[in-house]
């Protein structure tokens, strides 16, 4: 008669009964048998191949990764039409710029003023001034535009926040700095030709401060909302590019001043600042479908 198993020993024993058993019914013996495995491992990857229909597509390099260090600028200069037009107004304006300020040195420091150097210093406070004044207020004025605009349009979000676009910022506050800054220049010009009392053409330069300050503010955020995945690139670019214009007003101001002197060199460059307005109208036309070509290139 055999004894129970004990319960603990019973479970044991199901426990192995149900492990499944690996059998090898033969080994590659000799070299038949591995080409027939070898054959039978072929056949198993053919019949496991994924489909082609379910491989993920292949992602799309961006333009700027794939040209290498200087990708992300060259692709930022190719997207022409909006950037470029505030860039080459924002060039014109700070070649503009550095020519008024060696003509303030150079007229100042002759007859009839006769400047001392620390008076020489002090005719720059005018400008530096406008640039205050247009700094305070400038900004404030061209958010209520930029919110009449999109109320008068009708964008708001799901959450009923305004919908701004860049080109808002373009309207009347744009005219009056196209209008101030290159008229500022012409009164700045004959004043200084023709040996006016000094605080006509310091007025005159107060005057250029706030309309081209108007300009730099403008051009520059409407250059980061432009480009906002790659805004860093385009204010980078902007600097090169209106750099290499202040070389070219600095070297060419003083041999134009002796040349034709302050009055006709700053009719020149008022006339110059005046056609560049063309950017306002070219914007408020065009700027929406510029903008979305933008967003599709530099994506």
């Amino acid at each position: 008669m055999s004894t129970p198993l004990p319960p603990s020993t019973r479970q044991a024993n199901d426990l192995i009964r149900d492990i499944p058993v690996v059998r090898h019914d033969r080994l590659p013996n000799d070299a038949d048998d591995q080409e027939n495995l070898e054959d039978e491992d072929i056949e198993g990857n053919r019949e496991t191949t994924i489909p082609e229909s379910i491989h993920p597509a292949p992602v799309p390099i961006p333009k700027s990764q794939r040209r290498g260090i200087l990708g992300r600028f060259t692709v930022v200069a190719e997207v022409e039409e909006p950037k470029a037009y505030s860039r080459r107004t924002k060039c014109v304006t700070f070649a503009i710029l550095f020519m008024l300020s060696i003509s303030l040195q150079d007229t100042f420091s002759k007859p009839p003023y006769n400047f001392s150097t620390m008076d020489v210093g002090l005719v720059y406070i005018p400008n530096s001034l406008g640039y205050l004044l247009a700094s305070l207020f400038g900004g404030k004025w061209t958010d209520r535009i930029m919110a009449r605009e999109a109320k008068r349009a009708g964008r708001f979000d799901e959450h009923g926040k305004l919908v701004y676009r860049p080109e808002d910022r373009m309207r009347e506050n744009a005219w009056v700095a196209a209008f101030l800054y290159p008229a500022a220049l012409i009164w700045y010009g004959w004043a200084a030709e023709k040996g006016v009392h000094w605080v006509v053409p310091l007025v005159a330069n107060f005057w250029f401060g706030v309309g081209s300050m108007l300009v730099f503010a403008m051009a520059t955020t409407m250059l980061t909302e432009l480009m906002p995945k790659k805004a860093s690139s385009g204010v980078a670019v902007n600097n090169f590019a209106r750099n290499i214009c202040s070389c070219v007003g600095a070297m060419t101001a003083d041999p134009l001043i002796s040349a034709i002197g302050n009055g006709w060199l700053f009719t020149g460059l008022g006339v110059i600042a005046m056609v560049s307005s063309v950017v306002i109208w070219a914007m408020r036309k065009y700027g929406p479908r510029w903008r979305e070509v933008m967003d599709r290139e530099l994506d």
